[in-house]
């Protein structure tokens, strides 16, 4: 059985939270069972039995080439053409898959939405009928960084999903 994480990352942050939840899941199931890769390279294999989706937070969704744009104009060096959004729309679904999806944001007192929430609801629409909308890990900037914490928040909450 094994994990594997998909995660897009314009400024690193998200690439960064990634990382640990990974490390957390290899705390838990072992360096063999995890991997992490780009959603340019993210096919589904049939010894997946926890597929993690994640990227950061754009304009309350999932980036999208327009936002991917205005990161790149704003400095971002981490991205790339296909994003999660992108992947999902190509993905075969595997109904009985357990996914759970995660995002970085912007700590603010409403937020009305995330991308976490937006992936969660075009994997539930493409299919994946065991997704669950999981963590948000939050930056202090568009460019981050991250809140401090959030780094082992993460690698915490990975060890329990390694664990589940």
């Amino acid at each position: 059985m094994t994990v594997l994480l998909v995660s897009e990352s314009y400024f690193g942050n998200t690439l960064t939270v990634a990382k640990a939840i990974a490390a957390g899941l290899v705390e838990a199931r072992g360096q063999e069972a995890v991997t992490l890769v780009r959603p340019r390279e993210a096919p589904i294999g049939s010894d997946v039995d926890l597929l993690l989706v994640g990227a950061p937070t754009h304009n309350f969704s999932m980036p999208k080439e327009q936002t991917r744009k205005q990161a790149a104009a704003k400095g971002a060096t981490g991205g790339d053409r296909v994003g999660i959004r992108e992947w999902i729309e190509r993905v075969t679904p595997r109904t009985n898959l357990r996914v759970v999806t995660f995002d970085t944001s912007l700590k603010t007192k409403f937020t009305p939405g995330s991308a976490s929430n937006a992936a969660f609801k075009a994997l539930k629409k493409c299919g994946f009928r065991g997704t669950e909308r999981g963590q948000s890990f939050f930056v202090s900037g568009i460019a981050g960084p991250l809140v401090d914490g959030e780094e082992q928040r993460a690698k915490a909450w990975g060890v329990q999903l390694g664990s589940s």
